[in-house]
């Protein structure tokens, strides 16, 4: 295959190249960037289950939980006050993510990231030193912006830097480092709640600065893609940085598949208006269902709530984040799975096998719950039920782990042309972190008036939305990122917003019967 490039029948080329040391190395520390998210995930259930926590910020939760020893079970918790200090950071991140977008447009990817690491370091500070419910929020909405920069700019690094056949592995990184990130909070978290003193959550959340700092530090180092290198008009950087990623000096037809789609891009005054356009009606259909289907799995309600969820239906204080870190645990190596077959098996053999997984689990964990507390909310669990309950809460993470959580974030970073890519990644992170906010915001409440049902709720969209992938998501795995528009235009139902002349890439491929054919070109 000397120098010739292979077409295949996914509709993407095959640029020369490997995975150079260099190039992990690169991924590796921009992953970093999903530790902050995990952390916080992880962290802020753990620390709103601590008693010395409560009694300082919100005693009204604190004397409810204290003295209604009958009290249903189901309600324990509610508390509007307590959901808007888990849930202010996902607004901020919300309204953060559409600034990050120019940033990440005009500045490059790199310094995105340094800005959320940075923001994020003050938050953390601000958590730490905490002396009322006003610094506690105003720490949280840092670090909302903080996420709200990382998140939008580490999926678009990661799926630009990483070689077309590898792209799914590199950015599940992303994923892996926010289950990691996640673990972490979790045993900081059991090991803090063991504080005599009661002051053990000051070091939870100021333990936050120590992600803060890696990313931030790390995103120094780290060089600008080749992509975002022509889109700001350095194309010799560009071309010196592409031969260093690719170790390889056969890369002149992918610099000039990179400089046509810098070309284009540069016609679109208006991303925001662009986006709208019918012909990319596919992508922004999936970055707004994706996002929001991911929070729909009610993967979140999991883990935010994981020691409150155990600590309501029966285990003690100490084994409710026990059972976190177990889930955590589960989280981080069922993530190893995507990272090894999501470019083996593809995007969608992993959406539907762990939609099905996630579906069985919701059923089986509800009426488990259903069974012993019925509707009133009031039963003691032996142990072996309990151990049940965790078991199926374990496998129904597993098969989030490897589906939705990874390919939520992989998906749409990759699947925007440059034109349109850092609004499209904004609107990602604005739906994922806006639901996130609803459904943090309301799933106490939803908890306390819907009971087991709860579980179904979530069980039923992900029957619509396993539907969904299998109807409307074509497989992106191994098509280079210019190329996109070719998997859209042979899908039967996508194709039909994409005219032919719209297409001006791999000009060489004949779209015969909708199909691009097997060729070398």
């Amino acid at each position: 295959m000397a120098g010739g490039v292979v077409v295949n029948t996914a509709g993407g080329k095959e640029y020369p190249g490997k995975l150079t040391l260099f190039v992990f190395l690169t991924c590796v520390v921009a992953a970093t960037g999903g530790l902050i998210f995990g952390y916080d995930i992880g962290i802020s259930g753990g620390v709103t289950s601590m008693d010395s926590f409560l009694l300082k910020f919100f005693p009204s939760v604190y004397r409810k939980e204290k003295e209604d020893q009958s009290t249903n079970q189901y309600c324990k918790f509610d508390s509007q006050l307590l959901t808007t200090f888990t849930s202010s950071l996902y607004l901020a991140a919300l309204i953060a993510s559409f600034f990050a977008s120019a940033v990440t447009r005009t500045f490059g990817r790199k310094w995105s990231m340094f800005g959320g690491g940075i923001t994020f370091l003050v938050g953390a500070a601000l958590n730490g030193a905490a002396e009322n419910v006003l610094m506690l929020i105003l720490g949280r909405i840092l670090l909302g912006i903080g996420v709200g920069f990382a998140n939008q700019s580490v999926p678009v690094y990661l799926s630009e830097m990483a070689p077309a056949r590898l792209r799914g592995m590199l950015n599940i990184g992303f994923q892996l480092m926010i289950t990691i990130g996640i673990l972490c909070a979790n045993l900081i978290n059991y090991g803090t709640a063991k504080i005599k003193g009661g002051w053990g959550w000051r070091v939870s959340l100021a333990l936050a600065a120590v992600p803060a700092g890696i990313i931030t530090v790390g995103s120094l180092f780290l060089p600008d893609t080749p992509n975002s290198l022509i889109e700001r008009g350095y194309d010799a950087k560009a071309q010196k940085m592409l031969r260093r990623i690719r170790g390889t000096d056969d890369i002149a037809e992918e610099f000039n598949d990179l400089v046509a789609a810098s070309d284009e891009s540069k016609l679109v005054k208006h991303p925001w208006a662009n986006i709208i356009k019918r012909k990319y009606r596919p992508q922004l259909t999936m970055a707004i269902l994706i996002p929001l289907f991911q929070q729909l799995t009610g993967i979140n309600v999991i883990m935010f709530y994981a020691p409150v969820l155990f600590k309501t239906i029966g285990f003690g204080s100490d084994a409710s984040l026990m059972s976190a870190v177990i889930t955590g645990l589960v989280n981080v190596f069922a993530t190893f799975v995507s990272i090894f077959t999501a470019d083996k098996l593809g995007r969608r053999k992993l959406f539907l096998q762990g939609g099905s997984q996630m579906l069985a689990c919701q059923i089986v964990v509800g009426t488990l719950i259903a069974i012993k507390f019925g509707t009133s909310g009031e039963a003691v669990l032996s142990k072996t039920y309990a151990a049940f309950v965790v078991l199926f809460i374990c496998v129904y993470v597993a098969g989030f782990a490897w589906s939705w959580g990874p390919l939520g974030w992989l998906v749409p970073s990759e699947i925007f042309p440059l034109e349109i890519r850092s609004a499209g990644q904004s609107i990602n992170v604005s739906v994922n972190m806006f639901f996130t906010f609803v459904i943090a915001q309301a799933f106490l409440a939803m908890l306390c008036h819907m009971k087991f049902g709860l579980f179904y709720f979530f069980g039923g969209w992900v029957v619509i939305m396993t539907t969904f992938i299998a109807l409307f998501l074509p497989e992106t795995k191994n098509v280079p990122i210019e190329e996109m528009v070719l998997v859209w235009k042979s899908h039967w139902f996508w194709s039909k917003f994409i005219a032919d002349e719209e297409i001006h890439v791999g000009s060489s491929i004949e779209l015969g019967n909708g199909k691009p054919k097997d060729a070398t070109i």
